[in-house]
């Protein structure tokens, strides 16, 4: 046997051997679904001082997969996908505007704690439980999207919004279980609302 030929023997072991381990992690059922799940059950924006605010509501259940990197000490980031785009009769619609949210949910062994981040401004809040983690990661209020002064109010907009685990942040032997598993890819379909000018 080559000595390539070897390598690739023990990668796929050891992915094998992964997969094994995660399993045979039984999660809590109250906080995961056999392939889990992202869903936006509400999205709309407030107009206030000329300023758009989105306000959402996510449910956010985590598989067995998540769960168990979760335990583990490894971070999971939740990407929130925002994009403001102008109707157009004759043409697709075009892109106007595009907001990423970036949130962390971490487990901290020392303390029995989660640790939920926001990326984008560095603040970060402590939870007893996972479910007051992931309510909080999922009560989306008051995020400025745009100002009113840059939209044309004789145009229609339409607001989607996406969220998504970014498994690029995993690990590297995680993100290659992720790449050929699938289990690790949780989304939520794209929620879409017109804005009212």
């Amino acid at each position: 046997m080559s000595e390539r030929s070897g390598t690739s023997g023990h990668l796929i072991g050891f992915m094998l051997a992964g997969l094994v381990v995660l399993s045979g992690f039984s999660a809590p059922p109250s906080y995961a679904a056999k392939n889990g799940d992202f869903a936006i059950q509400a999205a709309y924006a407030d107009e206030v001082d000329g300023v758009f605010y989105l306000n959402a509501t996510i449910d956010y259940q985590l598989n067995d997969f998540a769960l168990e990197a979760l335990a583990r000490g490894v971070a999971l980031t939740f990407e929130l996908k925002i994009d403001l785009r102008r109707v157009q009769r004759w043409r697709p619609d075009k892109n106007i505007a595009e907001l990423l949210q970036l949130n962390e949910l971490r487990y901290h062994a020392l303390s029995d704690r989660y640790l939920v981040r926001n990326i984008n401004s560095g603040e970060q809040q402590s939870f007893q439980t996972l479910r007051a983690a992931l309510l909080e990661l999922g009560d989306i209020h008051d995020l400025p999207v745009i100002d009113r002064a840059l939209l044309n109010p004789k145009r229609s907009y339409i607001m989607r919004l996406k969220s998504i685990l970014d498994i690029r942040s995993f690990p590297g032997p995680l993100r290659v279980l992720a790449v050929f598993f699938g289990d690790w890819r949780l989304t939520s379909d794209w929620y879409r609302w017109r804005l009212q000018l």
